[in-house]
């Protein structure tokens, strides 16, 4: 395997005028620089990553910790966190929390292994951590941008949506269209996105005249199959609702599968409104009403952001993400509105 020395006896340079032709770190002449690419050429030459990493003291990787990899919803982080990563010639490496532990311990020793793998920075999606946890973890390593979660003390750090607003808009949709008996399909409890957006829902309910205790309310995991089966339950127990808020897009499209099977029309005997109008909202039969979460715009924030403090880029960075309602025809007017 040539080496860089070889490049630079067969081009006529020096060993650092060779360096630098490779790297583009420091001034070298259009000569030099035309006989270091023939060398690289009939040499068949590759830099090699780890020299590179040893003198630039940084391996240009970020990495990034995402629950699952499967939906919607995480692909589209991961693909615009390797979007981002490409432009400026980064990698990333990804770590899920998928095991056999608590999803709050997964995620820490998930996060640990970015760290110990030594990443430029990392990006986490940490909606099972507690804030300690986040706090622990950015004293760490702090290039690190938790996204779609805030935490006290780590404001620069995070990059959230107004759930709580998110919320607030999903029981608006149902409430504008008549609804007012109706159901709900959370994500885990306890976790903090899940809690914001429905506090928003139910205090939106409670200036409408509707009680918490009115509702009933199923906690799944965020999945089809959690969305399926708790559909199942609501049928089962011969709940009576006319609209349902699922806390995200994955439960919604796992809920419609469920009706459907049951004979059970949506629009016309549920109204569904899902959450994050992640890209299988608009494909669903029919298609789904969701509050829109703008996730291709937080994470090119978060990762530009680590971008600037690992690369010295200057991206202008936004905070603010407009949280809004994408209509689709999984809502209908109550019938006796």
């Amino acid at each position: 395997m040539a080496t860089l020395k070889d490049v630079a006896m067969l081009a006529g340079v020096g060993m650092s005028t060779a360096s630098r032709a490779i790297s583009g770190a420091g001034p070298v002449s259009a000569e030099a620089m035309k006989k270091v690419q023939a060398a690289i050429e009939q040499l068949n030459f590759r830099p090699s990553s780890i020299g590179r990493s040893l003198s630039a003291q940084s391996l240009g990787m970020i990495g990034i910790f995402c629950p699952s990899f499967f939906g919607a919803y995480y692909g589209t982080i991961l693909k615009q966190t390797d979007i981002e990563l490409r432009a400026m010639r980064r990698h990333v490496v990804v770590a899920t929390g998928c095991g056999d532990g608590t999803p709050r311990d997964e995620a820490i020793e998930a996060v640990k292994f970015l760290i110990g793998r030594d990443c430029d920075g990392i990006v986490v999606l940490g909606h099972d951590l507690l804030d300690e946890d986040m706090q622990m973890l950015h004293k760490m390593h702090p290039k690190m941008a938790f996204l779609n979660r805030r935490s006290p003390g780590l404001e620069a750090s995070s990059f959230c949506p107004d759930h709580y607003h998110g919320g607030e808009l999903a029981a608006r949709t149902l409430l504008d269209a008549g609804h007012r008996q109706l159901a709900v399909i959370s994500g885990p409890v306890g976790t903090s996105d899940n809690e914001e957006r429905l506090n928003g829902f139910f205090d939106e309910l409670a200036r409408h005249g509707i009680e918490r205790d009115a509702v009933r309310l199923i906690a799944s995991d965020f999945s089809r199959e959690g969305g399926f089966g708790a559909t199942q339950q609501l049928i089962n127990e011969g709940s009576r609702f006319t609209g349902l808020f699922c806390a995200n897009d994955e439960m919604a499209v796992g809920s419609m599968s469920c009706f459907h099977r049951a004979g059970i029309r949506v629009p016309d005997d549920v109204s569904i409104v899902g959450y994050d109008d992640d890209y299988s909202a608009e494909f669903s039969s029919p298609g789904l009403t969701s509050v829109h979460i703008p996730m291709q715009q937080l994470t090119q924030n978060a990762v530009r952001w680590l971008l600037n403090i690992c690369y010295g880029t200057q991206h202008d960075i936004a905070r603010a993400f407009p949280v809004t309602v994408t209509v689709r025809g999984s809502v209908a007017p109550h019938a006796n509105r």
